[in-house]
């Protein structure tokens, strides 16, 4: 698991950060558990106190460049010992303030390298382009109406990986899915409001509020305010979930298909919500919606498409769910997907 991976190797670097390292163009090496055929990978710590992760690699083999600063550098570091001697793919990082940043990359590193042991360099290429892509990706900025939803959906995301540190697998409104959060038989649509438009929920499409096959379906809605020091701040709500899923790598994607990029994080540096109310509902047969099998019952023929409407939630019926309602469907959803 990447978190355990990320505590394993920030816990070597804080080790070797309480020694400090005597020469200018020495390192001080720790080796990290784990094996490669060219050997065991290392932390390591400069004179300037810049984090390093050496990856061994045959003596023959070079290494790309492109990587040379200001915040990254990766160049080819024989290192020798008394009795050893051992070259390394040397990725360092020359920004302190970015270290967790660093460590999540280690992680995923680490990672990818105990699955393919046979080919360490090939493993941190691998990494390496899989972040670059992440974090050299541009887009618009996220807008007030997306940053809003965005945030409903990642605190419902943050409360499955409170279940289970996998659960981002179950987010897949970034895929397209007709829900938000989907398994087997078991699915979340997430509403937020943040105009004070009441309980007013829009809905697109004629399949969005269609339960899964044989299963259920529950809406959470959210009404949320931005704030200027109040409630939780945009940024701290990913790093929560960045922190507590253990594939860091994976949910970054998953948020790069949504809009957000760690590259633009400074955008969105103030950007605070509160949560005024939440309400779930079960979407069953008496929940007010229009859905292609309701059309179906009806006799009516599918033949519309691009259909919105807006639901009007202000009044009960249909009344909210109990919190141990939602915490069941919670927890059969993670059940189906393990």
């Amino acid at each position: 698991m990447n978190d355990g991976l990320r505590d394993l190797i920030d816990r070597y670097w804080r080790e070797l950060e309480s020694r400090h390292v005597s020469g200018e163009r020495k390192l001080r090496v720790s080796e990290l558990p784990v094996d490669t055929d060219q050997g065991r990978l290392a932390a390591a710590v400069d004179h300037d106190g810049h984090r390093h992760m050496l990856v061994p690699i045959a003596s023959q083999q070079s290494v790309r460049r492109g990587l040379d600063g200001p915040v990254l550098t990766l160049r080819k570091h024989p290192l020798e010992g008394e009795d050893s001697y051992q070259v390394y793919a040397d990725l360092g990082c020359l920004r302190s303030d970015l270290n967790d940043l660093f460590t999540m990359l280690c992680a995923d590193v680490l990672r990818t390298t105990g699955d393919m042991p046979e080919s360490p360099l090939k493993a941190l290429y691998r990494v390496l382009d899989r972040w670059k892509s992440l974090l050299q990706a541009k887009g618009m900025p996220l807008g007030a109406e997306q940053l809003a939803g965005l945030f409903g959906e990642l605190t419902v995301l943050v409360r499955l990986l409170l279940m289970d540190s996998s659960a981002h697998r179950l987010w897949q409104g970034p895929h397209g899915h007709r829900h938000d959060f989907s398994a087997p038989y078991s699915a979340v649509e997430v509403k937020t409001a943040s105009a004070g438009e009441s309980r007013r929920v829009r809905i697109h499409g004629l399949d969005q509020l269609q339960p899964p096959t044989g299963g259920s379906l529950q809406l959470a809605w959210y009404d949320v305010r931005r704030t200027s020091s109040q409630g939780e701040g945009f940024l701290e709500l990913i790093e929560r979930a960045l922190r507590i899923c253990d594939d860091e790598t994976a949910l970054l994607g998953l948020l790069a298909g949504v809009g957000f990029r760690l590259s633009d994080a400074s955008l969105y540096q103030d950007v605070r919500f509160t949560i005024v109310e939440e309400r779930w509902y079960e979407v069953d047969a008496s929940f007010p919606k229009l859905t292609s099998n309701d059309l179906a019952t009806a006799g009516i023929p599918v033949t519309v498409t691009d259909v919105a409407y807006t639901i009007d939630l202000s009044s009960e019926p249909p009344s909210p769910l109990e919190s141990t309602r939602v915490n069941e469907h919670l927890s059969s959803m993670i059940r189906e997907s393990s």
